[in-house]
């Protein structure tokens, strides 16, 4: 099975999207660079930044993300983001009323039942958890094993955490990918077990 990595770009005071669910600048990193880091011509980033991005992304076979961020994206009309083969989507309301059964989303109740169906689904292939209070709810099930941040160099003040809701203590390994990039740092830590 593929590795679980909890993965979000994040403000320096550790918030992924404001008090409105705005994410401000924390992904304009994702636009200013030169290099073109999909096939949508939106994201242009450094060099330095697709050489450690664009093999995550390729890695990735599944994201697990939550039912708010779903419907703050309109389940990204059907497709999942970035290429991906799948989403896990954390909720304990039914599937939107006329959603495509077809379409490559799975609506499962708990976080430990998104990362089995996910881990199903990604065979070797990475398991990418969205920051925030999905990503929280992993950790704390102790069933991430990698966390992954794009630090921006803004300060929000308040808003949504990149860990969530998570009150109690967990240790990571010293980080083991430090990367200065254009607006961003790439950090990369393995969770201690």
């Amino acid at each position: 099975m593929g590795k679980v990595v909890m993965y979000g770009s994040v403000s320096v005071d550790g918030f992924i999207a404001d008090e409105n669910d705005q994410p401000g600048p924390l992904f304009e990193w994702l636009s200013s660079g030169d290099v073109p880091l999909d096939e949508s011509g939106q994201l242009n980033v450094s060099q330095t930044s697709y050489d450690y991005t664009r093999p995550y992304w390729d890695q990735i076979g599944v994201t697990i993300a939550g039912r708010h961020v779903f419907d703050l994206t309109d389940g990204w009309d059907g497709k999942p983001p970035g290429g991906i083969d799948h989403v896990v989507v954390v909720t304990h309301r039914p599937m939107p009323e006329g959603w495509d059964p077809e379409a490559p989303f799975h609506f499962v109740d708990g976080v430990e039942a998104a990362v089995a169906k996910a881990q199903e689904l990604a065979g070797d292939r990475l398991v990418e958890v969205a920051a925030g209070d999905v990503g929280g709810q992993a950790l704390a099930a102790g069933l991430i094993d990698e966390v992954r941040m794009d630090v921006v160099p803004v300060v929000f003040g308040s808003g949504k955490r990149y860990f969530g809701s998570v009150r109690a203590q967990h240790l990571l390994e010293d980080p083991d990918v430090v990367i200065r990039s254009n607006r961003v740092l790439h950090l990369r830590y393995q969770v201690r077990r």
